[in-house]
């Protein structure tokens, strides 16, 4: 039977934003939750809670493919993302990063560098969300470069960073390497040993963990001043204090194993399902496209621009799909997509801009309802728009 999180009234098309819970890790959260104790005592009770954090450990690392040990467990991307970029930083030198990451990565960056003018590097992209690598290299020539800190994937597009050239051009210049891939995990597959990044921040809850837990990769043998966001008791290897969040934590580790057992499927699944979508909106909708690579995105991430359609207006009409205009940290903001203005869009066109992302409970019939839907949205809200006052 499939598992239908929300009922039978929404199609839910915002896995960028949340995904839904999948039940392995309802089930190992409540759990966690109906035993007590601290992973830190040494009594039965928080060795049993040790050993939840322990399993949700080993299983985060066997989605990556990394040891355990790399593995220090936050409240999301958002938190393992501050740490990273806080701890490299700390070495001396710049930090570069685009004009199109997360808010998690772009206005930590800026804040870390408001004190030492000249230390920030954005690098640009082009039409397509890709940066150019000869740009990163003319900027790593520059010398004196701390870190560079690039999304795997964009939380907008859904278009890939291809990291491997830019780790090798990073590390030839004695930079390190961050990662935010939060939108990657889970969706396509990742092999940590082959890809030689320094570290990477994940959150749960996009591929359908619980919300408020995330982790943040570090290789073992980088050596960084890092420093810690919560100083107490030393939790985490001394990256965070605080007592863990066991049944979130052992959601997350439930999540992960069940993503990875079923990862090789769902990714042509799902791509199948965003690619049928497309087809059907660019065929009944006229002046609209597709943003990004597109043969270099995430499988389940479409964003559409809607020519004439504002993608609030877009939205409020169609009640039974949930979308996105873009990144769910900024929604309600004053200002257009960062991310798409970063690619040449104007902000007319940012603003007609609808984000839309599928997932592992994502089915072909939500897809044909969600195109109804979509269709039947935007020319209400073109004709409205073009009637007389």
């Amino acid at each position: 039977m499939t598992y239908r999180p929300f009922g039978s009234d929404l199609v839910y098309l915002d896995y960028n934003a949340t995904a839904p819970t999948r039940p392995e890790a309802l089930e190992a959260t409540l759990a966690a939750m109906r035993t007590v104790g601290n992973a830190s005592s040494t009594h039965r009770s928080g060795r049993d809670a040790s050993d939840r954090v322990d399993l949700a450990r080993r299983q985060v690392g066997d989605l990556l493919n990394c040891s355990s040990g790399e593995i220090v467990f936050t409240s999301g991307a958002t938190e393992a993302n501050n740490l990273a970029l806080r701890a490299a930083f700390a070495r001396g030198g710049k930090l570069v990063t685009s004009a199109v990451e997360h808010p998690a990565v772009l206005e930590t960056a800026r804040a870390l560098t408001a004190e030492r003018p000249g230390s920030l590097a954005l690098v640009p992209v082009n039409e397509y969300g890709l940066v150019d690598l000869d740009d990163l290299r003319a900027t790593l020539a520059t010398g004196d470069v701390a870190i560079v800190s690039l999304m795997a994937a964009n939380n907008e597009t859904g278009v890939l960073t291809d990291l491997a050239p830019i780790v090798e051009a990073a590390h030839e210049r004695g930079a390190l390497v961050h990662t935010d891939a939060t939108q990657l995990i889970g969706r396509l597959p990742i092999d940590l040993a082959e890809m030689d990044v320094d570290l990477l921040s994940l959150s749960a809850h996009k591929f359908g963990g619980p919300q408020g837990v995330g982790a943040l990769f570090t290789r073992r043998g980088i050596s960084l001043p890092y420093r810690p966001l919560l100083i107490g008791g030393g939790q985490e290897r001394g990256w965070r204090a605080g007592t863990l969040n066991v049944a979130g934590i052992a959601g997350a580790g439930a999540a992960a194993e069940a993503a990875r057992v079923a990862l090789a499927a769902e990714v042509s699944r799902v791509a199948q399902l965003r690619d049928a979508l497309e087809r059907s909106l660019v065929e009944q909708v006229g002046d609209c496209w597709v943003n990004g690579k597109l043969d270099q995105r995430l499988p389940g991430v479409s964003s559409i621009t809607f020519g004439g359609a504002p993608a609030d207006a877009v939205l409020a009409a169609m009640p039974d799909v949930a979308a996105s205009e873009g990144s769910a940290c900024s929604s309600g903001a004053p200002t257009p997509s960062h991310v798409l203005l970063a690619m040449g869009r104007s902000r007319e066109e940012a603003d007609s801009t609808v984000r839309f992302s599928l997932g592992y409970a994502t089915t072909a019939s939500d897809i044909d309802r969600a195109a109804s839907s979509v269709v039947r949205a935007v020319r209400q809200v073109r004709a409205a728009l073009a009637a007389p006052l």
